[in-house]
């Protein structure tokens, strides 16, 4: 699996109860095919009280499967395929497929 969709990435949800909600991407879970986005598919947790945390109730993302996320195009906003080219000085980039702009820095 290439990897199109790296930490840091701006996401759109596709599919799922949070559809149309924008994030960043926190972590990616390759093995499992599944990242997780910030502000998307949040859940409980019941979490011990420990040294350091008091415990109790705890709002926390949980991971979502690659499929359900798109790129978020750069130039407008809204959900775009990934393609990889080869620069000139023998770069691999993915840039958006809607408007050709770069993604990778």
């Amino acid at each position: 699996m290439a990897a199109r969709i790296r930490k840091g990435d701006r996401v759109v949800v596709i599919a799922g109860r949070d559809k149309g909600k924008v994030g960043e991407v926190l972590k990616v879970l390759p093995k499992e095919k599944r990242v997780i986005v910030q502000g998307v598919m949040l859940v409980k947790k019941h979490r011990k009280p420990s040294l350091r945390d008091p415990g109790g109730i705890v709002m926390q993302e949980a991971p979502i499967h690659v499929s359900n996320v798109m790129h978020v195009d750069p130039k407008d906003g809204r959900p775009t395929r990934i393609g990889f080219k080869i620069l000139e000085d023998g770069r691999k980039v993915r840039y958006a497929k809607r408007s050709g702009e770069l993604i990778d820095r």
